[in-house]
C-alpha cells in the first residue's frame, strides 16, 4: 500500500476507535490529525496553522452573540410569555396544549437557535403544564423534544453559521431564509400529528384566555420575539452583518429581561455569561479541531474518493440523496450536531454539488438530519434533557416521541426532493 492509503487508514481507524472509547470529539479530531501527519512526515506546525486559520473568520463572532441572546431570554422568563402567546394562537384547538408546545418551541427556537435550550426553557414550562391538565407525562415529553428540533433549522440558528463556515462561506442570509419554510412545514406536521393523537386519546382544548389579558399577551409575545426580528431584519436589509445583528439582539434581550421584566436578578448575569462562555469555548475548539481534520481529508483526497464511490453506486441523484439521508440519520445517533456538521460537510458537499444540488439546499437537509439525530440514543441530547425534565425513562420518552419522529422524516423527504420548498424564499429575497 502507498503512503496515502496508509494515511487514510490511520486517520479513519484512529477516529473510529477514539469515538468508540468515548473520547471528546474535539480531542479525537486533533489526535487523529496528529497521528496521521506524524506518519506522513508532514511538519507538525501545519496542524496548528490550520486550527488558527479555521478560527480566523469574522462570521464566527455571531455565534457567541446568538448563544448569549438565547441564554438571556431563557433566564429572563421570556419562555413563559412566548408560551402564553402561542396559547392565544392555537390553544383552543383539540389537543391545544400540545400544539401550543410546538408553536412556542418554534418561536423560542427562532431566538435561541438551539434545540437543547428550546427543550430546557419551553419544556420546563410546558411539560408540567401538560401533566397538570391530564396529558400523560411521556406524551408531554415526546411532543416537547420533537418540537425542539425546529430550533436547529429556523433562523437565526448558529448551526447554520457553522455550516456556512464548513461549506467555505455559503451566504448566511440565504441559509437563514432557506430555513423559514421548512421550519413552518415541520410545525404543521407536528400539529397534525398532535391533533390525530389528541382525538385518539380524547384530549381537550386549552383553557380560554380572558379577553382582558389578550392585549398584554400580544404585546409581551411580540416583545419577546423581537430579538429574532432584529437579527433577521438587520441581515436581510443589509444594515448589519450577522455579527452586528447578534450584538444588537443581545443588548435588546438584556434590556428586556433585566430592565423591563426584572424576573431574574442582575446577579444571574454572571451565571449566564459563564454558561455562554463554556458553550462557546467548546464550539470554537471543535471548529479549530475540525479545520485541521478537514485539511487532512482534503490532502488525502478523501472527499473526491467519496464522490467517486457514491457515483459508482448510482448516477441517479434521487438514489444518492436517499443513501446520504440514511447515512446521516445513522451517524446522527452516536454523533452530536456540531461535529457532524463540521466533519460531514466537506465530505458530502462535493458529492451533491457534482449533480447540481445547491449548497444552501444541502445545508438545510444536513442540519435537519443532524437535528433528528438529537432525538435518538445513544447521544440523543434533546431526548435525555426532555426525559429528565418530565421525569420519565428514556424508553418511555422514545416510544412517545416516535409518531413525531416519523412526521419529521416525512418533512426531511419533502425538503430533500422538492428543492423549491427550501430555495424559494432565498431566491426571492437574497440577491
Amino acid at each position: 500500500m502507498d503512503t496515502n492509503t496508509i494515511g487514510i487508514i490511520i486517520l479513519l481507524s484512529s477516529f473510529v476507535i477514539l469515538v468508540l472509547l468515548r473520547f471528546p470529539i474535539a480531542l479525537t479530531l486533533v489526535a487523529s490529525s496528529l497521528l496521521t501527519v506524524i506518519y506522513m512526515k508532514i511538519p507538525l506546525p501545519v496542524i496548528g496553522q490550520q486550527m488558527i486559520q479555521g478560527m480566523n473568520s469574522f462570521s464566527l463572532l455571531a455565534i457567541p452573540f446568538f448563544i448569549l441572546t438565547g441564554q438571556i431570554m431563557s433566564e429572563g422568563g421570556l419562555a413563559t410569555r412566548i408560551v402564553n402567546f402561542a396559547s392565544l394562537l392555537v390553544g383552543r384547538i383539540r389537543g391545544g396544549l400540545a400544539m401550543v408546545n410546538s408553536v412556542a418551541a418554534l418561536f423560542f427556537g427562532n431566538i435561541s437557535g438551539s434545540a437543547v435550550a428550546d427543550v430546557s426553557s419551553v419544556g420546563s414550562v410546558m411539560i408540567p403544564m401538560m401533566k397538570k391538565k391530564g396529558y400523560e407525562a411521556d406524551y408531554a415529553v415526546g411532543v416537547t423534544i420533537a418540537s425542539a428540533i425546529q430550533g436547529v433549522v429556523v433562523p437565526p440558528s448558529h448551526n447554520l453559521v457553522l455550516y456556512s463556515l464548513a461549506a467555505g462561506g455559503v451566504s448566511i442570509a440565504s441559509l437563514f431564509m432557506a430555513g423559514v419554510v421548512p421550519g413552518f412545514i415541520m410545525l404543521i406536521s407536528l400539529m397534525i400529528t398532535s391533533y390525530i393523537i389528541a382525538r385518539k386519546r380524547g384530549y381537550g382544548k386549552a383553557d380560554p384566555v380572558p379577553k382582558s389579558q389578550i392585549g398584554g399577551i400580544l404585546l409581551h409575545g411580540l416583545l419577546s420575539l423581537s430579538p429574532a426580528i432584529i437579527i433577521l431584519g438587520g441581515i436581510m436589509s443589509g444594515w448589519f452583518t450577522a455579527t452586528e445583528s447578534g450584538a444588537l439582539a443581545c443588548l435588546y434581550s438584556f434590556i428586556l429581561a433585566f430592565v423591563i421584566y426584572r424576573e431574574a436578578p442582575i446577579s444571574s448575569i454572571w451565571k449566564i455569561l459563564t454558561r455562554t462562555m463554556r458553550t462557546v469555548s467548546m464550539v470554537f475548539f471543535l471548529i479549530a479541531a475540525s479545520a485541521s481534520f478537514g485539511w487532512i481529508l482534503a490532502y488525502l483526497q478523501i472527499p473526491a474518493m467519496v464522490t467517486d464511490l457514491f457515483l459508482s453506486i448510482s448516477d441517479n441523484p434521487l438514489i444518492i440523496l436517499l443513501i446520504i439521508n440514511i447515512l446521516l440519520l445513522l451517524l446522527g445517533a452516536p454523533m452530536d450536531m456540531a461535529p457532524m456538521i463540521l466533519i460531514m460537510t466537506p465530505i458530502l458537499l462535493p458529492v451533491v454539488t457534482s449533480f447540481g444540488m445547491d449548497p444552501v439546499h444541502f445545508g438545510i437537509v444536513l442540519i435537519l438530519n443532524a437535528g433528528i439525530g438529537l432525538l435518538t440514543p445513544p447521544v440523543g441530547t434533546v431526548l435525555f434533557v426532555g426525559c429528565a425534565i418530565g421525569k420519565v425513562s428514556i424508553q418511555q420518552g422514545t416510544k412517545a416521541m416516535m409518531p413525531f419522529f416519523y412526521a419529521l422524516l416525512v418533512v426531511l423527504l419533502i425538503i430533500t426532493y422538492i428543492p423549491e420548498v427550501v430555495m424559494w424564499l432565498p431566491n426571492l429575497l437574497v440577491k
